[in-house]
């Protein structure tokens, strides 16, 4: 039985104060949830104030980004050991917004993966279609192929530690979502893709998340669904009743 896991991306959002507030606020509430694993990914320059607030709680610390090198003349970016010094034990990579904003490659998603899990960070690995994919009918096409190239050289013992999250490119802000239909038709592919490359075994123990416009009130029908294994939440994760309705719902 694959635990539930639900994570909040807040993207560049809060500032110095609100970020621990909303980090402590969300330590107390859910207090004693065992269930679920849960974790807040905050900017970068208030993850160190949010682990403090955090760190009697059961809720992990996670980086929206990472880079893949180790050290060096990398200016502006954080590496996997800078991550795990201040206490983060996931990182999000592949998501939409650096794919498409900041134009990251399956490439360089590739090599953040592998990086994260040789540099003991645990990957939340994020695909998803564009609008035009889902209305040209390439959806599988598309998630399949930044699977396969961004797990390129992943071993079956590596896969073990990341967590896939799906994200439909045009639900995420927009307040449409993927009806639990169509999130578990794509979680289902992609669990039978991880069976092709890694085997049954693996794939099942695999977490697929689903992201895009996750909120309470469809958090239940999209948990009933027998692959969605768990949430990558943006908007709802910023507000606490919000985002700890879900987890309870969840749990």
């Amino acid at each position: 039985m694959r635990k539930p896991f639900i994570a909040g991306n807040w993207k560049m959002n809060t500032d110095s104060a609100s970020a621990v507030a909303l980090a402590a606020s969300l330590a107390e509430e859910l207090k004693g949830v065992d269930t679920v694993d849960m974790a807040v990914c905050p900017p970068f320059v208030y993850l160190q104030s949010v682990a403090a607030a955090l760190s009697a709680s059961n809720i992990a610390l996670g980086s929206q980004n990472v880079y893949f090198e180790e050290k060096g003349a990398f200016t502006g970016e954080t590496s996997c050991g800078m991550l795990k010094d201040i206490g983060c034990a996931y990182a999000i990579m592949g998501h939409s917004e650096r794919r498409h904003v900041m134009g990251e490659t399956d490439e360089l998603i590739n090599k953040k993966v592998a990086a994260a899990i040789s540099g003991g960070l645990l990957p939340i690995f994020c695909v998803g279609e564009q609008l035009q994919d889902r209305e040209g009918g390439t959806t599988n096409k598309v998630v399949s192929g930044q699977i396969k190239n961004g797990l390129v050289g992943i071993s079956a013992e590596q896969m073990q530690a990341v967590t896939v999250a799906y994200e439909p490119v045009w639900a995420i802000g927009t307040g449409l979502t993927a009806t639990p239909q169509q999130a578990q038709e794509v979680h289902a592919m992609i669990r039978g893709l991880l069976a092709e490359l890694y085997g049954n075994e693996i794939a099942q123990s695999v977490r697929i998340q689903y992201g895009g416009s996750a909120k309470p009130g469809n958090t239940a029908e999209l948990m009933a669904q027998p692959d969605v294994d768990g949430l990558l939440v943006g908007g709802a994760a910023l507000k606490v009743e919000d985002f700890a309705a879900m987890v309870k719902t969840i749990a």
